[in-house]
């Protein structure tokens, strides 16, 4: 297990400050300097905007567990040591490069950053930042892009769900979870029936409060024969699974005729094969959704779910659940938090 994981006093005797290269400003960023070990935070010398770049002052950072993956050398992309975890991230433009339109200085934005959010400044493409509704507060508009861009994506880009059709959530107290039951729940409103799967009856509460019709509480029995009695021998028509393993075959199996399901992510550490029989006897689709892939093979496609999250929330269709805010220096308490699932809804990080 990463070192990061061992306790909540890591936060204090590992984190350290030292002044960074150069003798201009400088900010406090988390660095992952070695992988497996705890993070640290230390001063870093600001460097200058490129002309499409932007300069934002960071208010908040989501934690995902995606930066625990990539600390430890385990994600998909690996970024070269030393680097700074967090995926995104709501701030204010500090600056902007002679050849940016999108934003000026003052905007509040949200923005999508790869591997470097987790910092009191980001240096971003334009490209990648979105301008943050009047409405919407910084804190609930940096859950936003992760758990919400996901949810959109998952439920109508993806599995094309459509009115009056049945929704299975699991891990649905996560950030994800929640952000599937609130956009099924409230922004596809024709109907939509979401069966929230948790691992605990506590979950199933929240799952509940946050919109969800029923819930299985699948630590107690099998998740098939839990649906079954809530919707028959049909089935239900749309899966969004974040957990992988055992629970993704049984909601794969608990789909109806021509149902589908979506692979967010595998929480559970399991990584289950696909029975291609019961895709063939049900007519089943089972696919996959890679939320940060869509940024570099389908740009207007990724722009498009993140404008609709903010839109949605800045018509109060939507309601990010914030479980909890820790400060930059207990950064790795926050990685603790979100490892022992200590936390319902998204965790952030305040840099301010």
């Amino acid at each position: 297990m990463a070192a990061v994981a061992r306790g909540p006093w890591l936060s204090r005797a590992w984190l350290c400050r030292r002044a960074g290269p150069g003798c201009g400003r400088h900010y406090r960023a988390a660095l992952c300097a070695e992988l497996k070990q705890p993070l640290a935070i230390e001063e870093v010398a600001s460097r200058p905007v490129r002309p499409h770049e932007v300069r934002v002052d960071v208010h908040f950072c989501g934690v995902n567990f995606a930066d625990i993956l990539v600390c430890r050398g385990q994600y998909q992309e690996k970024p070269q040591l030393p680097f700074t975890p967090g995926m995104e991230f709501s701030g204010t433009v500090l600056e902007t490069g002679t050849d940016v339109s999108t934003v000026k200085e003052g905007d509040r934005v949200i923005g999508v950053s790869g591997f470097n959010g987790m910092a009191e400044e980001c240096v971003i493409d334009q490209k990648t930042l979105w301008q943050i509704p009047e409405r919407v507060p910084l804190r609930e508009a940096a859950a936003l892009p992760v758990s919400y861009g996901t949810a959109v994506l998952a439920l109508e880009h993806r599995a094309r769900t459509r009115p009056g059709e049945t929704v299975l959530v699991t891990a649905a107290a996560g950030a994800t979870g929640l952000a599937v039951i609130d956009v099924a729940t409230n922004v596809l409103q024709a109907q939509v029936f979401v069966i929230a799967a948790t691992g605990s009856d506590e979950k199933c509460k929240l799952a509940m409060q946050k919109g969800a019709q029923s819930t299985v509480n699948y630590s107690q029995g099998s998740l098939k024969e839990a649906v079954r009695k809530l919707v028959g021998s049909a089935g239900v028509n749309v899966a969004i699974d974040t957990v992988g393993g055992d629970v993704f075959l049984e909601a794969l199996r608990s789909l109806a005729w021509e149902g589908r399901i979506v692979v967010v992510g595998f929480a559970g550490g399991n990584i289950a094969s696909v029975p291609a029989n019961l895709l063939l006897l049900k007519n089943i689709s089972a696919m996959g959704l890679y939320w940060g892939r869509y940024k570099e093979q389908s740009f207007p496609v990724f722009s498009r779910t993140l404008s609709s999250a903010l839109q949605y929330c800045q018509q109060g269709r939507i309601q990010p659940h914030i479980g909890a805010v820790f400060k930059l220096e207990e950064v790795n308490d926050a990685f603790l938090h979100v490892i022992q699932r200590k936390s319902t809804g998204k965790v952030l990080i305040s840099l301010k």
